[in-house]
């Protein structure tokens, strides 16, 4: 779990910083650590053990929730009723994709 909230952080926060510096008028400082934190988003999920489709699944997930809990944080808009529904369907979802058991995937 910590692996998807790492990721998460440096996907939101990584664009994050793409917003400040295009949407905000924030200077190239910006763009530059923006882009360094994204790079450590793609290299953050490569340490997950599924693959590769699922962990992506996932991680879709978990950045909506990681998004709206972002919002609340760092621009003071706390969520509403839908948010919340949206985001307890979307974790079941993800669980459901990640943890379901399977039999093992092996080439025959």
């Amino acid at each position: 779990m910590l692996l998807f909230i790492l990721a998460g952080i440096f996907e939101i926060g990584g664009g994050y910083l793409f917003w400040i510096w295009l949407r905000e008028g924030g200077g190239l400082p910006f763009a530059f650590l923006g882009a360094i934190v994204l790079f450590l988003y793609g290299v953050v999920p490569t340490f997950q053990p599924a693959d590769f489709h699922r962990i992506y699944a996932t991680y879709g997930g978990i950045f909506v929730v990681m998004s709206i809990l972002w919002g609340w944080v760092f621009e003071k808009t706390a969520p509403d009723i839908y948010d919340l529904i949206g985001a307890l369907i979307i974790l079941v979802g993800v669980s459901i994709i990640y943890y379901w058991p399977r039999k093992d995937e092996v080439n025959e």
